[in-house]
């Protein structure tokens, strides 16, 4: 196996494609993902860590496609089982949403968008329910309450549907221990779950430590790859309150998405958040069948006349590179 701090930043470039893929819903405030893709020796590893990541974070991302490309993922087979995603949109979009995800029985909804209200919200979990009774729901705030505003959230959801949990939402671990305790303290019972405060924290087991969260949300690439998280949940889950895991795509391709859903087979996954290529209008591998609400675990190879065709600008290829050669320096200069 070898160390990702020994792979140079011209070994990867010499085999990297840089595309952008335009998104078929508005998402994260992204309307087209750009990546960067490494044909490894051992298979396809993905850099696209979001733009506005410096090279400390981004680093641990290119990290993951190491693995991948240089090292190989670990082996695992069969199906896992997904949930759909449902970006912040109006009611009324939410059916052509969710036609996305034949056969899928969890949803994860944004919520919390910049310039919208909680009212906003709560239309779009009731739409979701109305049109899906019978899923099951999470919501993502993605930080942006405070415990107060979380409580008055969970009230209002719990009106509508019991949610199965709320992803990250308030910004530190502490706040979030904060909420874990308010919620028990007046009688709901909507449980928790940390995704930055895992993936963006220098240390990711105080979620644990603090009694923090129910549910730890894993991303494979913020986390430096499949092994680093299947080493993560081993060591978070069943202490503390921490009860299960769920495996969540960072927005990847393909290559990335194939990379989650061996993390999340091998972690007993809950509904894995790895549908998102649904979200793409185009991606470098045709989109995957849902069989029961699931994927199957299989590697994914780009296809040649998507690459070209999804091709990001010279530019953009040049911005990339540049950003490979500093997060390479990073972790030269971390290994030190």
């Amino acid at each position: 196996m070898r160390s990702p701090d020994i792979v140079t930043a011209e070994e990867i470039l010499e085999r990297a494609h840089v595309v952008a893929l335009p998104m078929a819903v508005r998402f994260r405030g992204v309307t087209t993902r750009e990546a960067l893709l490494i044909d490894g020796p051992h298979g396809w590893g993905e850099f696209s860590p979001f733009i506005e990541y410096a090279a400390p974070e981004a680093s641990a991302w290119l990290r993951s496609g190491i693995e991948a490309a240089f090292e190989g993922l670990p082996h695992a087979d069969g199906f896992v089982q997904v949930n759909g995603t449902v970006p912040a949109v109006t009611p009324g979009e939410v059916e052509g949403v969710l036609a996305r995800f034949p056969g899928v029985s969890t949803f994860k909804i944004k919520v919390a968008e910049k310039g919208q209200s909680l009212i906003d919200d709560l239309a779009r979990v009731r739409a979701v329910h109305t049109a899906r009774p019978d899923a099951t729901l999470r919501i993502d705030a993605n930080c942006a309450w405070s415990v107060d505003e979380a409580v008055e959230a969970a009230r209002g959801f719990a009106t509508i549907v019991d949610l199965e949990y709320m992803e990250q939402p308030c910004a530190t671990v502490e706040e979030l221990a904060q909420l874990r305790y308010e919620l028990h303290r007046i009688g709901l019972n909507t449980p928790v779950a940390a995704d930055e405060s895992i993936r963006r924290a220098t240390d990711p087991l105080r979620v644990a430590e603090l009694n923090a969260a129910d549910v730890a949300v894993m991303k494979v690439a913020p986390l430096g790859g499949v092994r680093a998280v299947a080493g993560l949940v081993e060591r978070i889950v069943d202490k503390r309150g921490v009860r299960s895991v769920t495996v969540a795509s960072a927005l990847d391709t393909a290559v990335g998405i194939a990379g989650g859903l061996v993390a999340a087979k091998l972690t007993e996954s809950n509904a894995a958040g790895l549908a998102t290529q649904r979200l793409f209008v185009e991606d470098v591998v045709a989109p995957r069948e849902l069989f029961g609400g699931g994927l199957a675990v299989e590697p994914a190879v780009p296809d040649p006349d998507r690459l070209a065709d999804l091709a990001a600008p010279a530019p953009r290829r040049d911005w990339w590179f540049t950003r490979v050669r500093q997060c390479c320096d990073y972790l030269e200069s971390r290994s030190q």
